[in-house]
């Protein structure tokens, strides 16, 4: 174990020093990644396109001195583009221009608190969301985030300003789509899938996105999106009558010429509105909670299995929200996917993040214009792609394998999110698992207290013997108190004494003994051969025999 935490990479200016190679490397074909994600997200979220390319620069070179991670990309992300229009849209109330000043104050307000929750570490409290609301609430972003973009893909304006208006449409605008626009954003989405399957590893060193861009760059060209004209299709079918197409610029980014003509300001004149403070909250809440979690997630990934300090972490992303906000950029977390590609590709250090911005900010201030010629329909396929993945078959195909009730609360989650807005719907879905641990008898003292009882029976060797029941709304205790155990002992999980255990708590247990045996010690879970599963699923919700 001495050899392998000699071997880490060091941090800081010895870091770069022993690792700029890589991570220069690294922070480059991630910027290549991000540049397209940017602008999409960004448009998608009602902000103009250069507020997503200022979130990933300010994430590159701010957030990256002063965060508590080692390999995380920190920029815009798909999981935030709801919250964010929404509030655009209902602070403007039709005024687009505005809306997005009135987002930025919120942004800033949200930042501010997202702030406090690192310094009063409150990481922990990510905990508390069930898995399954979760990813409910991801796949129903992954599908509102479909729902929207599809149209633009298609190079038609809904006009519906309600979501299901938006899916009432899609009909309309698979038949009336601007043939030209829509090969760009379907070739590019076929793109997508087929990288997705790739097996080449020198091909899959080429980014999917920048492909996409490139051919919706040649197919700009080819098709003249720079000049406003008219093109005509004709067809003999009835269904399809002959119709006269219009193309032009509005088909592609608009970026101003000059970089810092890119920069707006916040407006807090709606602070004391009840409109302003559901912004807040939902950006705060769903920016920090993804935040966590892709951040956990790509800690996993680290091939040097370091261990990112959460609480640091959301400092540090507030610190950098908040710059955004009063600059004029998109909120920012530890986005998973760019985060993945930086380790793929060999990153070290979080050096690879300040690259990674650097490259962004050479590139908008140097070459504008080329950022002018991308189709959106090539940035409506990238979105669509990723919405897609949120809402995969897939995700629901490995709900339903933990069983039953996870599988219905993560389907109400999505349904109430869909109907709602994204508050209401996690909260459905919160009270609908509740109802079904209160039905397996969850008693109401045990709602927000676990008891467990721990015990060194000798130097290396703890006892954690958990009684009553253990669920994901009074995990934070036991988080909070394995996270203080030292490495390289023998760590023994009781749970013969409780009489339910959620789903999130046999997740958390399961991974908590992974990663403790991983880095050097042992962790053994007992007791659970007293207790029924709900499904055939090694981590399903449990409950203890009667006897």
């Amino acid at each position: 174990m001495n050899d392998s935490i000699t071997s880490l990479p060091k941090t800081g200016i010895r870091g770069l020093a022993e690792n700029w190679r890589s991570d220069l490397l690294s922070g480059f074909l991630v910027f290549l990644i991000a540049l397209p994600l940017c602008l999409g997200i960004a448009m998608a979220s009602g902000f103009p396109p250069m507020a997503g390319i200022i979130t990933a620069i300010v994430g590159g070179l701010v957030v990256s001195r002063i965060s508590g991670s080692y390999v995380t990309i920190n920029g815009p992300a798909a999981g935030l583009i709801v919250v964010i229009l929404d509030a655009v849209q209902t602070l403007g109330q039709g005024d687009a221009m505005a809306g997005y000043r009135y987002t930025l104050a919120a942004i800033v307000v949200a930042s501010i608190l997202q702030v406090l929750l690192g310094v009063f570490r409150a990481g922990k409290l990510s905990a508390f969301f069930p898995t399954s609301v979760v990813h409910g609430m991801l796949a129903a972003i992954g599908i509102i985030i479909m729902v929207k973009q599809v149209h633009t893909l298609l190079g038609v304006k809904p006009e519906a300003s309600s979501l299901f208006g938006a899916i009432g449409e899609i009909p309309h605008s698979v038949l009336y789509m601007n043939p030209e626009v829509a090969l760009i954003g379907l070739l590019g989405l076929i793109l997508m899938v087929i990288w997705a399957f790739m097996k080449n590893p020198w091909l899959k060193m080429i980014p999917a996105p920048i492909l996409v861009v490139a051919m919706g760059f040649a197919l700009g060209q080819y098709f003249d999106l720079d000049h406003v004209h008219q093109y005509l299709i004709p067809t003999a079918s009835e269904i399809l009558p002959q119709h006269q197409y219009t193309v032009g610029p509005n088909f592609l980014v608009a970026v101003p010429e000059n970089f810092l003509a890119g920069f707006y300001f916040p407006d807090f004149s709606k602070i004391g509105s009840y409109e302003f403070w559901i912004a807040v909250v939902s950006i705060c809440l769903v920016g920090s909670l993804e935040s966590l979690l892709s951040a956990a997630a790509v800690d996993k990934l680290d091939p040097h299995k370091r261990s990112s300090d959460l609480n640091r972490d959301i400092t540090a992303v507030g610190i950098g929200n908040t710059v955004c906000g009063l600059i004029g950029g998109l909120p920012m977390i530890a986005e998973i996917v760019r985060s993945s590609a930086n380790i793929n590709n060999g990153a070290k250090t979080a050096w690879a993040n300040f690259f990674h911005g650097a490259f962004l900010l050479i590139f908008v201030a140097l070459f504008p214009k080329l950022i002018h010629e991308i189709p959106l329909a090539s940035l409506a396929a990238l979105l669509v792609y990723t919405g897609f993945r949120l809402a995969s078959p897939k995700e629901f195909a490995k709900t339903l394998a933990v069983g039953w009730d996870s599988f219905a609360v993560f389907v109400i989650t999505i349904v109430s999110v869909l109907a709602t807005d994204l508050l209401i719907g996690v909260a459905i879905g919160i009270v609908v698992e509740f109802f079904f641990h209160v039905t397996r008898g969850l008693k109401w003292h045990n709602v927000f207290s676990m008891a467990y009882h721990v015990r060194q029976t000798d130097e290396d060797t703890y006892h954690i013997a958990v009684s009553g029941s253990a669920v994901f709304s009074n995990i934070i205790s036991l988080k909070t108190m394995v996270s203080t155990l030292p490495e390289q002992k023998i760590i023994y999980f009781d749970l013969s004494d409780s009489d339910l255990i959620d789903h999130t708590v046999m997740e958390f247990i399961h991974h908590f003994a992974e990663d403790y045996q991983h880095a050097g010690g042992v962790c053994r879970i007992m007791g659970l051969d007293k207790h029924r599963a709900y499904s055939a699923h090694p981590l399903a919700a449990r409950r203890k025999h009667a006897t």
